[in-house]
């Protein structure tokens, strides 16, 4: 390859958590890697998908332990790029919602390496087609919105609870079962009626998904009660509870046939 190509680095979305929900163009890149820099949330079976041979390097995060701070992953990431060599950068969900894939292509390019990103389904809507929850419909959600609850480092959530606190939208929050308590202490104080049904969404789309509902004014004992761990979403809303109706209306055709 020419000395004046431009490196490059893929931006993969893996989605969710199933294999079957990769996009073509994710697999193919996956499968035609020199080298694969994947997160902790990227499953067992997306991995298994990497040809033997390509280099794989775990830069994972969880609460409390980073295999790398994102500091050194950028300059991961730099010097793996060069001409020639197919670099994946995969990340669960989509690069761009929550992936710190943004703050990783600026970086790239500060230092004139080219970044292609490869959308992937977001957990929002993989976990939510998983459980029969519509994120939007007609008359009970007009809008949705993705939120994080992840602490800042003064330990503080910030986010506009009155404008979060709204019954016709669909709330969902990424990294929110260590903070499920503040969350709902914030949108009740802020007006959102108590009895809102909220769900905690565990290991979406894949073979060990968890679906607990109950209320908005429950789901810091639920979380707690049930030992919900990472990854895990939480779907509130009145648009939960038509999953339930949805469930019992499936469960009546079938006795019913």
């Amino acid at each position: 390859m020419a000395d004046d190509v431009r490196p490059l680095v893929h931006l993969v979305g893996a989605g969710p958590g199933d294999p079957d929900l990769l996009t073509v163009k994710a697999l193919r890149l996956i499968q035609s890697a020199d080298v694969v820099v994947y997160d902790r949330l990227v499953g067992d079976g997306i991995l298994d998908l990497i040809p033997a041979g390509t280099t794989r390097i775990c830069v994972g995060k969880e609460k409390g332990r980073h295999l790398l701070p994102q500091d050194q992953i950028n300059d991961l990431l730099v010097s793996l790029a060069r001409p020639g060599r197919r670099v994946v950068r995969l990340k669960g969900g989509d690069p761009y919602v929550f992936g710190r894939g943004g703050e990783e292509a600026m970086y790239l390019a500060g230092y004139g390496i080219a970044t292609e990103v490869v959308p992937g389904i977001t957990a929002a809507a993989g976990c939510a087609a998983a459980t029969g929850i519509p994120l939007t419909h007609r008359e009970v959600a007009r809008s949705v919105r993705l939120v994080t609850g992840h602490l800042r480092d003064d330990q503080s959530l910030d986010l506009d609870w009155e404008r979060l606190a709204d019954p016709s939208c669909t709330l969902v929050v990424y990294m929110g079962v260590g903070t499920a308590g503040l969350i709902s202490q914030g949108l009740i104080k802020a007006g959102l009626d108590p009895a809102t049904p909220a769900a905690v969404v565990e290991k979406g789309t894949t073979a060990a998904q968890r679906v607990l509902r109950g209320t908005l004014a429950e789901l810091e004992a639920n979380v707690a009660r049930w030992q919900v761990e990472p990854p895990a979403l939480l779907i509130i809303g009145r648009v939960v509870a038509l999953a339930a109706e949805q469930e019992v209306a499936e469960w009546r055709g079938a006795v019913e046939a």
